[in-house]
């Protein structure tokens, strides 16, 4: 797994590609939790992301969790068609805004 994290106009970017599965996800957590501070503008960038298992599912839920709790927002974008029907066959999908292009989801998380 590969995670890229930057800022642009204001968002935490976080690009992910490869696998979120069990041997990934306590990494992927311990990079992306703590950028979900209070009122943060998170984007998650998934266009790379292969496969999600259940573990992947917990890390976008904790991470959910966290920034939303602290007013803050996240938005997923590049959501494969087989990541999309996992989270919506599941409910996780009802949790997030979802875009499909970086432009978009700067442009939800700046409105």
């Amino acid at each position: 797994m590969q995670i890229n994290v930057r800022t642009v106009a204001q968002v935490t970017v976080v690009d992910l590609a490869g696998e979120i599965d069990a041997n990934t996800a306590a990494v992927a957590q311990e990079t992306i939790l703590p950028l979900a501070g209070a009122g943060g503008k998170l984007l998650l960038e998934m266009t790379g992301v292969t496969y999600m298992s259940s573990a992947g599912l917990r890390l976008l839920l904790s991470t959910y969790r966290r920034i939303s709790g602290s007013g803050g927002r996240v938005v997923l974008v590049g959501l494969s068609d087989e990541l999309r029907d996992t989270m919506s066959m599941t409910g996780f999908l009802s949790f997030f805004v979802t875009q499909q292009t970086l432009e978009d989801a700067i442009a939800e998380l700046e409105a």
